[in-house]
C-alpha cells in the first residue's frame, strides 16, 4: 500500500496578503488583489492592471545582507516557506530525509531585465557578479534547502504555468516511494516586469480592460485575457505516521496527482481539451476515485477566450453528466495568474475548500457564456461539504498538472 501524504502547513505571499489564513479570509470574502500597477512604468503598455504585492518587506523574513543576493521571486519562496514551516510547528530533525520541489516558470527575469539596462547604461564591468545565481529558477528550491538545512531530494520544476503544481504532485511522489519524509513544495514567482508586459501584451494574450475591479472574469462571455499576478505559495506535506508521530496538526490529504502533456502547440491548447481531460483522468486513477467522488474542482480559469472553454469542455469529457453537479471556481479572478506559483496558491485554496467546507467563487461574472455553461461559483462563495476536489494547472508548452486533494480521516 501506497504512503499516505498529508499538507501540514501552508504559507503565501499574494497580493491578498501575507500568510494562508489571509489569503483564505480574502478569498472566502470575493476580494480582489487586482490594482492598478505601481512599481514599474506602464507607459506604452495596453494593460495597466496586475495582482502586485503591496506590502512584503523582505526583512521580516531574511537578512538584509541576503536580500540583495535573491531575485524578488526567491525572497517570496523564502518567506512562503518560513511561514508554512511556522504554520506546522515542523522541526527538521533529519536533513537528509527532508527534500525542497519549488517550481517557477521565468525566474528572475526582474533581475535580467534589471542588469541588462545596467549593462547597456553603465557597461559590463558593472553588471553585478550575483546576477546569474539571482536569475536561476532553481536558486528558489537552493536557497530554501540552505536557509533551512534541507539536505534530501531537491531540485526545480519549470513547466511553465503547471510548474508548482507538478512541484507537488513530485514532492507527493517522492515520499510515497519512500525516498522522503517531508516535503517544501510549492512554487514562486515574480513577472510584473516591462519586459514580461510588454511580450505578453504582444501576444494578445493579456486584458486591456483598465478597471482592476473587473479585468478578471473568467468563464465570463467578456472575458478578453489574463491578469499578471506574483508571489508565492508552499506547502509542507509529511507521510501520514511522520505527521501523527510528532502531532502536526493535518489540514488535509493529497490523494492523487496526474501530469500529461498536449503535444500539440507551444501556447494553444489542444482541441477539445484533451491533455487535461486525461490529466484528470490520470489524477482521480491515482487516487483510485470515480468522477462521481469530485464534489468540487478549483479551475485552471484564466479568463482567456480559448482556455475557459477548453477546460469546460475537458471536464464535460471527464465527468458527463456529473459535471453539471460539480462545483467549479476561479480563484484567479482575485489572485491573479501567478503563472509557476499559480498551482500551489490555489492549492492552498482547495485544501482550505476541502478542510472547511466552503467553495471559493468566481468573482466578476456576469454575462454567461454557452460553450462555458457549469456551476462555476457565481461572485459568492457558499458553505458545503467537499470530500474530494480537484486542483488543475495548465501550461505553454501543452504541460498538464492534477492533484487530487480530499478531507482527511
Amino acid at each position: 500500500m501506497s504512503r499516505r501524504v498529508v499538507i501540514t502547513g501552508m504559507g503565501a505571499v499574494t497580493s491578498l496578503g501575507l500568510g494562508a489564513d489571509k489569503l483564505w479570509h480574502s478569498i472566502k470574502n470575493g476580494q480582489s488583489g487586482i490594482s492598478r500597477i505601481e512599481r514599474i512604468d506602464v507607459a506604452g503598455l495596453s494593460t495597466q492592471v496586475a495582482a502586485e504585492i503591496k506590502d512584503f518587506d523582505p526583512t521580516s523574513f531574511i537578512e538584509k545582507k541576503e536580500i540583495k543576493r535573491m531575485d524578488r521571486f526567491t525572497q517570496y519562496a523564502v518567506a512562503a516557506t518560513q511561514m508554512a514551516i511556522g504554520n506546522s510547528r515542523l522541526v527538521i530533525t533529519n536533513s537528509e530525509r527532508a527534500g525542497v520541489i519549488i517550481g517557477s516558470g521565468i525566474g528572475g527575469l526582474e533581475t535580467l531585465e534589471n542588469q541588462h539596462n545596467v549593462l547597456l547604461e553603465k557597461g559590463a564591468d558593472r553588471v553585478s557578479p550575483f546576477m546569474v545565481p539571482m536569475m536561476l529558477p532553481n536558486m528558489a528550491a537552493g536557497m530554501i534547502a540552505i536557509k533551512f538545512g534541507v539536505k534530501g531530494f531537491v531540485e526545480c520544476v519549470v513547466t511553465a504555468c503547471a510548474s508548482s503544481t507538478n512541484a507537488i504532485g513530485d514532492a507527493y511522489r517522492v515520499i510515497q516511494r519512500n525516498t522522503a519524509d517531508v516535503m517544501i513544495a510549492g512554487g514562486a514567482e515574480a513577472p510584473i516586469t516591462r519586459l514580461a508586459m510588454a511580450g505578453f501584451n504582444a501576444s494578445k494574450a493579456m486584458t486591456t480592460n483598465p478597471d482592476a475591479a473587473t479585468a478578471c472574469r473568467p468563464f465570463d462571455m467578456e472575458r478578453d485575457g489574463f491578469v499578471m499576478g506574483e508571489g508565492a505559495g508552499v506547502l509542507i506535506l509529511e507521510e501520514l505516521n511522520h505527521a501523527l508521530g510528532r502531532g502536526a496538526d493535518i489540514i488535509a490529504e493529497v490523494a492523487g496527482y496526474g501530469c500529461t502533456n498536449d503535444a500539440y502547440h507551444i501556447t494553444a491548447v489542444a482541441p477539445g481539451g484533451a491533455g487535461g481531460a486525461a490529466c484528470m483522468s490520470l489524477a482521480l486513477a491515482d487516487a483510485g476515485l470515480s468522477p462521481a467522488d469530485i464534489q468540487y474542482i478549483n479551475a485552471h480559469g484564466t479568463s482567456t477566450e480559448l482556455n475557459d472553454k477548453s477546460e469546460t469542455a475537458a471536464i464535460k469529457a471527464v465527468f458527463g453528466d456529473h459535471a453539471y453537479q460539480l462545483a467549479v471556481s476561479s480563484t484567479k479572478s482575485m489572485t491573479g495568474h501567478l503563472f509557476g506559483a499559480a498551482g500551489a496558491v490555489e492549492s492552498i485554496i482547495t485544501a482550505c475548500a476541502v478542510k472547511e467546507g466552503f467553495l471559493p467563487p468566481t468573482i466578476n461574472y456576469k454575462n454567461p457564456d454557452p460553450e462555458c455553461d457549469l456551476d462555476y461559483i457565481p461572485n459568492l462563495g457558499k458553505a458545503a461539504k467537499v470530500s474530494h476536489a480537484l486542483t488543475n494547472s495548465f501550461g505553454f508548452g501543452g504541460h498538464n498538472a492534477t492533484l487530487v486533494i480530499k478531507a482527511y480521516q
